[in-house]
């Protein structure tokens, strides 16, 4: 039986895929939910199709972000920034932001540099380092932040609502696993 694949399929049912990149299918497995094992060969070609989706989710995210936050002048990387310094609890230098976030130095220190002319962030002395300031939320960087949430947490609803708890709590047990295995 041949399906087009949308959510979760059935045991032996052949799943066409269609990658972002392209306009047509480039491949069909078939679905096996038993267990067997897979050969490193077919785990690999399917480990791709994961990642070329993973891409295509990431622009997706990026831009219902930058969407969501346009209302107050936040893009995605500076609603990144204003997370990373909310869910740390303390300020945090950009060394400690960049790490957090999995970017480069230089490119948390120019979102900053800008997100502090733009009001979003302060800056403040750091007893443990003469030049790295210690970053924390403005007052309007903090209501923009609480803002931006309250917009998301509608928006997961509504976008997760075709979506099993199981299906969800699987997704996620197993993009930190792929995270983990390439964070070594």
């Amino acid at each position: 039986m041949k399906v087009e694949h949308h959510g979760f399929p059935q045991e032996g049912q052949l799943v066409t895929c269609c990658h972002s990149v392209y306009d047509n299918p480039c491949c069909q497995h078939v679905v096996n939910l038993e267990g067997r094992q897979m050969t490193d060969s077919q785990k690999g070609r399917v480990f791709t199709d994961i990642v070329l989706e993973v891409f295509k989710l990431g622009g997706l995210l990026v831009s219902e972000g930058d969407q969501m936050g346009s209302e107050y002048g936040i893009t995605s990387a500076r609603w990144k920034i204003l997370g990373a310094l909310s869910l740390a609890g303390e300020p945090q230098t950009v060394p400690q932001i960049a790490r957090r976030m999995g970017l480069t130095r230089q490119a948390v220190q120019r979102l900053v540099d800008a997100m502090h002319e733009d009001e979003l962030l302060l800056f403040n002395e750091n007893p443990d380092h003469k030049r790295a300031k210690l970053i924390s939320l403005s007052e309007f960087g903090a209501m923009a932040y609480s803002k931006l949430g309250e917009k998301q947490s509608g928006w997961a609803v509504k976008c997760s609502a075709d979506i099993t708890q199981a299906e969800l709590e699987t997704t996620l047990s197993v993009l930190k696993r792929v995270s983990a295995s390439i964070d070594k």
